[in-house]
């Protein structure tokens, strides 16, 4: 395999320090994580038996916990516009695992992550307990993560999903694929539907390869956790929040799915074609 998702990660070399910093840090993420996470678990016997499905408490420690942990990491986050408040989803451009911090830090969502995640060590119950969706993207799944969609969106949660269908280098904005945008064409959700572009932009620290942020090809989440951790110093992240726009405005998924890639495509100034 050729290209880019194939090109080799930045050389990082990792000193005494780094390996300091990286423990201080994840040590306090780690306090925090499962601090919050005991907080809302206790939340949610209070706020299931009151809203049921709807979470309108619980979503509040997610978005604290993750600007605390971008705090102790050291990486700012410079935020434009505001989070629609209509009844929808978001969609953005996905660069790393970091980007599930970043957005949680900015506004209440839930996650949409594939099914994969759901296997993963530790990360699987902390995804399940913040109310994440984990989809496939098997054509003989489509329905079935339709019906899925539509209960979560009746439901008054605005869910967050990267188009993508995969993380990048940082530096480029991948076509976005359609399937997940059916959803919201349903009958008794299209008019009432809307979906908010957002962009990220990672600014790698001064000096460091633009890709520094980008999580690609063969690299594992561990060596990357570690490094992103260990950093000296860091860049900063920059997300912009587009007008959001009606569903029932487009007429056809593709069409939704193309005008959302576009318009996060052009705000995004490290982007390649």
């Amino acid at each position: 395999m050729t290209g880019w998702n194939s090109a080799p990660p930045p050389v990082r070399r990792i000193g005494l320090g780094g390996y300091a910093r990286f423990v201080w840090r994840a040590l306090t993420i780690g306090l925090l994580t499962y601090g919050g996470l005991l907080i809302l678990l206790v939340l949610r016997l209070v706020e299931i038996p009151l809203y049921g499905v709807a979470r309108p408490w619980t979503p509040t420690i997610t978005r604290l916990v993750c600007r605390a942990a971008l705090a102790v990491m050291g990486l700012p986050l410079v935020v434009h516009g505001t989070p629609m408040t209509e009844a929808g989803a978001t969609v953005s451009n996905h660069s790393s695992w970091l980007d599930v911090l970043v957005l949680n830090a900015t506004h209440d969502l839930f996650f949409v992550a594939k099914a994969e995640v759901a296997n993963w060590p530790v990360i699987n119950w902390l995804a399940r307990a913040t109310g994440t969706v984990f989809i496939t993207r098997k054509g003989g799944e489509i329905k079935r993560q339709k019906a899925i969609f539509e209960d979560r969106l009746q439901a008054g949660h605005r869910l967050l999903f990267f188009p993508e269908g995969t993380s990048t280098d940082a530096i480029r904005v991948l076509p976005f694929k359609s399937s997940l945008f059916e959803a919201f064409y349903a009958p008794g959700l299209r008019a009432s539907m809307h979906i908010q572009p957002v962009t990220v932009v990672f600014h790698a620290p001064e000096g460091e390869d633009p890709r520094f942020y980008g999580w690609w090809g063969d690299m594992d989440f561990g060596s990357h956790f570690l490094h992103m951790l260990a950093a000296r110093r860091h860049g900063r992240v920059e997300v912009t929040f587009h007008p959001q726009v009606p569903v029932d405005a487009f007429d056809s998924r593709k069409t939704l799915a193309l005008h959302c890639e576009r318009v996060i495509r052009t705000a995004h100034v490290n982007a390649e074609a």
